[in-house]
């Protein structure tokens, strides 16, 4: 068990996946996070997401989606829009650290669950805003979607097949990167404010973490006017050899983001040659011949299977071999790393088997326990059974 953010409770106005993720990220932590869920609505949204629902003994609807982002949390369910809602919330707010949402930018506002509306309560609490636009400009009050942060993005503009049509990360990662931002900008909230007495805003929003993501393909724009766009093969836009290439039976992703990588490359594949080829020699030579350097490996990884050449060239040279979702959570590897366990629900006698959390701490990963009822903890926090 992780317990570096034990002591730490936050409050957390979530719905499906970004801000769900984030939260989770704190629970695998040691936080203890309490979801704020609307009974009358059927609470969080996920849970009834399927095609995989589950039987749920509380008052709500349970999924694998669901269980997949609540692990581990606590769950209210009351109406912050009614008295005794409000009133139940802000005994809630006296003890908690933290308030997290991620509703549209104009929500938080109209529910009173900003730094302003909440100080007078706990000083130092710390609200931490996810909505899809932020909370101060013209699209405060516009539904988003990670999908659309990659269209409007460039992130499918850079996807897919050169002269094929545009193409999405096969992942939420927005999603996922705007909620790791949102966890980040939370604990560093919470650690200034019990320093200093005094709580505040932090704010993330998808569009923003989209576009941060573009990096040094941004900083190139913006300062020569170099456009990157989508090469073959999912190469890189600078270095050489570093993209897909075909084997016998399949694809090897190849990665020589180094002189050392390539070198070694070319002589663990018998073409010790390329290294005094013009043509091949340099970075800037290899960068303009990627085409012809990428028929050559193409020849010489035909010649065998995948698995022999990862075999050959693992440890040695970065590569990495295609998988589907099945070939990777069915991957050795995965279980031998603890990446793989099996969480105790009641609707599946074995365990749910579910990933673990991706942080260790002194070899430790997050506790794995079941996702909550919808409502399951207002008779201890509240003092009355949810309704």
């Amino acid at each position: 068990m992780i317990e570096l953010l034990k002591g730490i409770r936050v409050l957390s106005v979530e719905q499906y996946g970004a801000g769900p993720y984030g939260t989770q990220l704190l629970v695998d932590l040691g936080a203890e996070v309490v979801k704020v869920e609307h009974a009358d609505a059927g609470g969080d949204i996920s849970r009834a997401i399927g095609p995989y629902t589950l039987d749920d003994p509380g008052t709500g609807a349970d999924s694998e989606f669901f269980q997949t982002f609540n692990r581990g949390k606590k769950s209210v369910a009351l109406d912050l829009k009614s008295d005794d809602g409000r009133a139940a919330f802000l005994k809630l707010v006296a003890g908690a650290d933290a308030v997290a949402n991620n509703l549209r930018g104009d929500q938080p506002g109209k529910l009173g669950i900003t730094y302003d509306a909440l100080k007078s309560k706990r000083a130092d609490i710390v609200c931490a805003h996810l909505s899809a636009y932020g909370r101060d400009n013209e699209r405060a009050a516009w539904p988003g979607y990670d999908y659309l942060m990659q269209a409007e993005c460039g992130f499918l503009d850079l996807t897919g097949e050169p002269g094929g049509p545009p193409a999405r990360v096969g992942l939420s990662m927005v999603d996922f990167m705007t909620g790791t931002m949102m966890a980040l900008g939370l604990v560093a909230g919470v650690l200034r404010a019990r320093e200093t007495g005094v709580g505040c805003d932090v704010d993330t929003s998808l569009y923003d973490t989209a576009l941060h993501q573009l990096s040094y393909p941004a900083t190139w724009y913006l300062n020569e006017g170099h456009h990157t766009t989508r090469l073959s093969r999912s190469s890189h836009p600078s270095v050489v050899p570093s993209q897909l290439f075909r084997t016998q039976d399949g694809w090897l992703f190849v990665m020589c983001q180094t002189p050392r990588f390539w070198q070694r490359f070319a002589e663990l594949l018998g073409h010790a040659e390329w290294l005094d080829d013009p043509r091949f020699a340099e970075p800037a030579a290899r960068l303009a011949n990627r085409l012809a350097l990428q028929d050559l490996i193409d020849s010489a990884l035909g010649e065998r299977p995948t698995d022999a050449w990862v075999a050959l060239l693992s440890g040695e040279v970065p590569v990495a071999p295609v998988y589907d979702i099945a070939q990777a959570l069915d991957n050795p590897f995965a279980a031998q790393v603890g990446m793989l366990n099996r969480v105790a629900h009641p609707a599946m006698p074995e365990g749910m088997r579910m990933l673990s959390g991706p942080i260790r701490v002194n070899g430790a990963r997050g506790a794995d326990v079941r996702a909550p009822w919808l409502g399951e903890h207002n008779a201890d926090m509240l003092g009355k059974e949810p309704g």
